[in-house]
């Protein structure tokens, strides 16, 4: 790829003496959408939290924007303009809609640049403008979703991690999501590192594709090519030549190239 925004070479992530990911190797260029599949286990959430800071990588190294981040603080690098939306969205419950859009504009001082990109929050997320002093445990999970978005926005990011965005919500309003996830990265022009188990809108959404097993990429490729590639159909996508035959020769591999 070129023109990379974030490039990670060799990354290995522990909890305690349990290795997540294992030598993780992979770019996001300037612009793109990447996204990163894998089942339950993979390490696909372990590799979000590593580039954003929240866990140290034990060896290997991120580069952001040209700089290497691997063990800088967290705030540092929501400052060089990187945003996370994790798993299950994590807003502020007590705190209205508001309140928390305004949380994701924490370390901004130009007011009229953080008026601006409220407006294009609520452009994007009119729900949001309706329920603005409203707790956010009181939203819906897709409203939740769209707050954790918009919060994440606000840092006016020019690298977007999102994780799960479709998570416990229904084929509707991810629909609705991902619609707002491609007219961010259009419209902006924000790259985005995209983790998600719905393999089949992922890969309509992405330019490129990762898919990670038991803490490594096995496989990469242009989302185009991976939509058409027999073992994504058939482990992912659900196709019906899916069955014990295929099963058994998943296994069977031990890297897919």
């Amino acid at each position: 790829m070129n023109d990379t925004i974030l490039k990670l070479t060799n990354v290995e992530s522990y909890y305690g003496p349990i290795m997540a990911i294992r030598g993780i190797s992979l770019e996001v260029a300037r612009g793109q959408i990447v996204a990163l599949l894998g089942a339950n286990g993979a390490g696909k959430t372990t590799v979000l939290k590593t580039i954003s800071g929240i866990l140290d990588p034990q060896k290997g190294t991120i580069e952001f924007r040209g700089q290497p981040i691997q063990r800088m603080e967290a705030n540092r690098i929501v400052a060089m303009g990187l945003s996370h939306v994790p798993e299950g969205r994590e807003v502020f419950p007590f705190l209205s809609v508001r309140e928390n859009l305004m949380m994701g504009a924490f370390l901004r001082r130009d007011r009229d640049g953080v008026a601006a990109d409220l407006e294009r929050v609520y452009g994007y997320f009119p729900r949001l403008r309706e329920r603005l002093q409203q707790p956010a445990g009181q939203l819906s999970g897709g409203e939740q979703q769209m707050l954790a978005i918009g919060r994440a926005l606000m840092n006016r990011p020019t690298l977007l991690l999102l994780d799960e965005p479709s998570l416990g919500l229904s084929p509707l309003l991810v629909k609705e999501i991902f619609a707002i996830i491609r007219r961010v990265n259009e419209e902006q022009g924000t790259s985005i590192l995209l983790v998600e188990q719905n393999a089949k809108v992922a890969l309509e959404t992405a330019h490129y594709g990762y898919v990670m097993e038991v803490g490594r990429v096995v496989m990469n490729d242009s989302c185009a090519r991976l939509l058409n590639s027999r073992d994504i159909q058939e482990f992912y996508l659900g196709a019906k030549e899916a069955g014990a035959r295929g099963e058994r020769r998943w296994k069977k591999k031990k890297t897919w190239r």
